[in-house]
């Protein structure tokens, strides 16, 4: 949409810009130049703010895709860095403690669990999940035991980091998990890992 009216505007002040030489072209002898004139200025004018407007909202949306490049590529730093904790557990340590006592194993999965919530507030963030597809996403994951200890462990923390930047959007998206975690936690307990798998044959 934004590149079409681009190219509308584009067109405009082109045809516009054009005009004067055109009608030299095919206007009669005797033609009324000052009449022309007036009528030229009369519709210029809106079709170069036209134009203008055009411009301006292609040079928006190129400074917003240039934000999500970099979000994304932020994102994939995090990630990486991640990773390399869950594939070497010393490097764990690296990190900040954990609020709840974890096992090793438990430390893995709850990093683990970390990327996925990553990864849905990118989404909320760029508006690609609303309130309701979130709500449904966090409902599943924290019926999950790993899911609620991750919670446990990082939400304050999610919220200290939201309000310490002021981004409305990301305060939102740690209330709505905020509320999820408790509806889901006064329906009882979560689903034990030891639980998800039937035994081996």
């Amino acid at each position: 949409m934004i590149f079409a009216w681009s190219t509308a505007g584009l067109v405009a002040a082109a045809i516009v810009g054009l005009a004067p030489l055109v009608l030299q072209e095919i206007a009669p002898a005797g033609t009324n130049w000052q009449t022309l004139s007036d009528i030229s200025q009369t519709y210029g004018t809106p079709l170069s703010i036209i134009a203008l407007l055009g411009v301006a909202m292609s040079l928006a949306h190129q400074s917003r895709q240039t934000a999500i490049t970099y979000e994304e590529a932020q994102r994939a730093s995090h990630r990486e860095l991640v990773l390399m904790a869950i594939e070497d557990p010393e490097l764990m340590v690296c990190w900040e403690p954990f609020s709840i006592p974890v096992t090793p194993l438990e430390a893995k999965q709850i990093a683990y669990v970390n990327l996925i919530v990553h990864n849905w507030m990118a989404d909320y963030m760029l508006k690609r999940f609303n309130d309701a597809a979130l709500r449904m996403r966090m409902r599943k994951l924290l019926q999950g035991e790993m899911g609620r200890k991750h919670w446990q462990n990082g939400g304050a923390g999610y919220r200290q980091f939201a309000e310490s930047l002021g981004e409305t959007r990301l305060i939102r998206f740690v209330s709505l998990i905020d509320e999820v975690y408790a509806e889901v936690a006064a329906a009882g307990p979560p689903r034990l890992t030891s639980t998800y798998f039937i035994p081996d044959a």
